[in-house]
């Protein structure tokens, strides 16, 4: 027995709601809010032609609120400072107490020291440094050398070795005062206060460097101004 065929059907004579067009399918020009399909077309329109004349002010107040940043922010001293610091603890810590227990020089210690401390200056206090900067230059008044090339590592290895030396005469004359001149040990190396006495220094230091940065700024000012 012959199976009947099914009769074709002309899908092109079907209202389909695709083949309408946007403006007359049904609530395409109703911007109610309780539509959520509806298309906003003047908001898409604003959002586009947007720009700094036509926008209204917001207050940085206003703004603030919806930052992903902490509104408390730590200031970039504060980090600097305490960067030195813990950098420098660290050198204590692993070298000075690392290395009691042999029977090393003093000028050999303090060579490890400098060495040390100026590999961890450049290689990472200066990268992290750069990393916490919010435009190029921000932190570079905390630098002693600013320069990034590997040819700046041996000034850095040289300072960190003045550094290293100018923290021990400080504690060769703090025990001094306090010991008496009998001589003796009345304040240890511990990572918290070398890294302290160290940060002095470099800051000390920097804060020569800015000055004679100014007094030659006054100089270059007055020479141009008397030609």
């Amino acid at each position: 027995m012959a199976k009947k065929k099914a009769p074709k059907t002309d899908h092109s004579k079907l209202d389909f709601p695709g083949r309408a067009p946007l403006s007359d399918r049904p609530g395409a020009g109703d911007e109610s809010p309780s539509d959520p399909y509806s298309l906003k077309r003047q908001a898409v329109e604003d959002l586009v032609s947007a720009n700094r004349e036509n926008s209204p002010q917001v207050s940085k107040a206003e703004l603030r609120k919806y930052h992903a940043v902490p509104k408390k922010r730590v200031p970039d001293a504060v980090k600097a400072i305490l960067l030195k610091i813990w950098f420098a603890g660290v050198i204590c810590y692993f070298f000075i107490w690392g290395l009691s227990t042999l029977s090393l020089n003093q000028w050999d210690l303090l060579l490890i020291l400098g060495i040390a401390l100026g590999a961890a200056t450049f290689l990472l206090t200066k990268n992290i440094y750069r990393f916490f900067a919010r435009k190029e230059g921000d932190f570079d008044r905390w630098m002693m050398f600013t320069g990034e090339s590997v040819l700046w590592l041996p000034a850095d290895l040289v300072y960190a070795m003045v550094l290293v030396m100018c923290t021990v005469m400080t504690y060769n004359g703090v025990n001094r005062l306090i010991a008496g001149p009998e001589g003796g040990t009345a304040l240890g190396v511990e990572p918290i206060l070398f890294g302290i006495f160290v940060t002095g220094w470099d800051l000390i230091f920097l804060g020569m460097k800015r000055l004679m940065k100014r007094i030659l700024e006054d100089a270059k000012k007055s020479v141009s101004r008397g030609n």
